[in-house]
């Protein structure tokens, strides 16, 4: 195991939230100005709610369904987050920690809670933010100190990347706004990501694609991803004997024919994390299981290339053939908060 701690970047002062206010308000009247043109049907992403299929394919109770969630979450949900020229409705749900006297409000400080990203899986193709795993893990988040954002994001067949990421990103630049930063209570400068499978996909690109500050735009300090399909180059999924099944999904989310060369799917790249790897990513850690569907080398292979590109890393491998918050019981659960109080702040 490779872990490494770094600053959570807690010292930022109250004029750098002016600047964030500022931009984000700019940006705001840009998008409103963008859409007046659209008269579009506004629709949502389907299927929604708690009946969405999970992921985790099995009836057992395994991974995050072993977590009871403590009295006082508040949960808030369908929040829109943006809308896309194709007309389709964003919306994402915000689990909240039970009020207590020691709130940052409370004690009197200006920082805020640290906030998480969290992104279904599915294959890029299906699932939801509030389905009975994703609210577990909303809820879960909220219960370690943090406010998460179960988010929702377009899904194949309707698109195909860069839609997804371009979703997710979103909501990131949604969370840091003035008016959500007040709203929940948070530090705009620590936001971090979790995502599981697909999502843990999405997760790794958010820590990774783009450069600059981790306290601005749709960056983000800290990542937690699991099971995540995240080397979707051609001999990456050779070295892995990669199933049928996975070559499939991938082909479909990438817009290329299953088993595509790189030459012909230059896309494959773009949506692999480790290609824009570099020391100005935040640290992450990757969880993954010894068997199960995404092979295991996926993860390796990604821990290995962050910490060769100056990235902190820490690699988490576990028995079994559980698949994404399949591996999120107990145990894991306590590493997953330990790196985020590391990285994010308590």
């Amino acid at each position: 195991m490779n872990s490494t701690r770094i600053a959570g970047g807690r010292g930022t002062r109250r004029r750098r939230r002016v600047a964030v206010a500022a931009t984000a308000i700019v940006a705001a009247i840009a998008g409103i100005g963008a859409l007046t043109g659209f008269h579009l049907q506004l629709r949502e992403i389907d299927p929604p709610g708690s009946n969405a299929v999970s992921e985790v394919v099995t009836d057992e109770v395994v991974g995050i369904r072993t977590f009871t969630p403590p009295a006082g979450i508040r949960v808030e949900a369908d929040l829109e987050y943006g809308t896309r020229e194709d007309g389709t409705l964003l919306t994402l749900d915000v689990c909240r920690p039970a009020p207590s006297t020691a709130s940052p409000t409370a004690l009197g400080s200006d920082e805020g809670l640290p906030a998480v990203i969290s992104i279904h899986g599915g294959s890029w193709a299906r699932g939801d933010k509030a389905n009975t795993d994703w609210r577990n893990v909303c809820m879960w988040l909220a219960s370690e100190g943090i406010v998460a954002a179960s988010v929702n994001y377009r899904l194949v067949p309707n698109v195909i990347f860069p839609s997804a990421i371009d979703d997710v990103a979103l909501a990131v630049e949604w969370m840091r706004a003035p008016e959500q930063v007040e709203r929940f209570d948070i530090d705009p400068t620590r936001i971090g990501a979790f995502g599981g499978s697909a999502g843990g996909n999405l997760a790794a690109l958010l820590g990774t694609r783009g450069d600059g500050p981790l306290d601005e735009g749709s960056r983000v300090a800290a990542v937690a991803e699991l099971s995540g399909p995240v080397g979707l180059g051609a001999a990456e999924l050779a070295a892995d004997d990669a199933s049928v099944w996975l070559r499939g999904i991938i082909g479909a989310y990438l817009g290329c024919e299953p088993g595509a060369s790189d030459a012909n799917c230059p896309q494959a790249a773009n949506a692999s994390p480790a290609t824009y790897a570099d020391p100005s990513d935040p640290p992450f850690f990757v969880g993954h299981a010894e068997s199960e569907v995404v092979p295991v080398g996926q993860s390796q292979r990604f821990a290995t290339s962050l910490a060769a590109a100056g990235v902190p890393v820490e690699l988490a491998i576990v028995p079994g053939g559980e698949h994404s918050v399949g591996i999120l019981d107990e145990g894991m659960r306590a590493r997953v908060a330990q790196f985020l109080r590391a990285h994010l702040g308590p």
